[in-house]
């Protein structure tokens, strides 16, 4: 990859950083993009200035889906690895220890769903189409289609869409569970962005711990994510932003601490 990324850019304002897809003319997923994309992941995980994160593919679309030109030219020894570091890329967004958001315009089709699955809400524009395509080509989904989708909306909806490979609608989507909002096409970056915002405002450790013992907690047994759970929420109990908080609590009332982070 080269150091200077060419399809995907990290744009820093007001502690929201906005992962900006920009690839000619679908955003289609290949190798040079979605290392761009977790290059720029790891960036805005790491980066004191960055509360909260915005998945963007820009006004018309999201990302169609892979890159099928390339990937037709592959056996499978090859697409190993290919799918391996795809893997990678897409498991660096769902682990930014922040909230993230993805603003889906136009399609967002197999790959370009599943790297929308990474986020913890989609906000979808209203003439969004979304799907798991793949079996249209002989393939199932390879970079969590399969899993994540299946954890999202249950194991019959999500066999629905990977077996059928259908489209799905913006309203549709909202009432299944694939979507998290739907608003007119032209409002959908400024809905997450504010979405992000919001959440940006509230204490990033604590964020971290929660999206950290749910995302961990639902593969694990009941017992070993209580204790997850337990254990993160007593490690708060050592941070400025706790004492911060319940200070601010007891003397002014609920919803007034401002938090450091530390």
């Amino acid at each position: 990859m080269a150091s200077t990324p060419e399809f995907v850019t990290l744009q820093v304002a007001d502690a929201v950083g906005t992962i900006r897809l920009d690839r000619p003319k679908m955003n289609a997923i290949d190798e040079q993009l979605h290392r761009e994309v977790r290059a720029a992941a790891l960036e805005a995980g790491e980066r004191a200035d960055v509360r909260a994160v915005v998945l963007y593919g820009g006004e018309r679309v999201f990302a169609a889906g892979a890159d099928i030109k390339t990937m037709s030219q592959l056996d499978g020894r090859s697409m190993e690895a290919w799918g391996r570091e795809l893997q990678n890329s897409f498991r660096a967004v769902a682990q930014i220890p922040k909230p993230v958001i993805a603003a889906v315009t136009g399609y967002a089709l197999g790959g370009g769903y599943e790297l929308a699955l990474c986020a913890d809400f989609r906000v979808l524009g209203a003439g969004a189409k979304v799907g798991q395509p793949e079996i249209l080509l002989g393939i199932i989904p390879g970079a969590g289609g399969t899993q994540r989708l299946a954890r999202l909306v249950g194991p019959a909806r999500a066999k629905d869409l990977v077996f059928t490979g259908r489209h799905v609608g913006a309203e549709e989507a909202l009432e299944m569970g694939l979507a998290d909002a739907v608003v007119p096409d032209a409002e959908v970056y400024d809905t997450a962005l504010a979405m992000a915002r919001k959440l940006a405002a509230g204490p990033p450790l604590a964020l971290a711990a929660a999206k950290r013992a749910i995302d961990e907690g639902l593969d694990l047994p009941l017992d070993q994510g209580l204790d997850l759970e337990s254990r993160l929420f007593t490690e708060l109990f050592d941070t400025e932003d706790q004492q911060s908080g319940m200070r601010s609590f007891l003397e002014s009332g609920p919803g007034k601490a401002e938090f450091s982070g530390r």
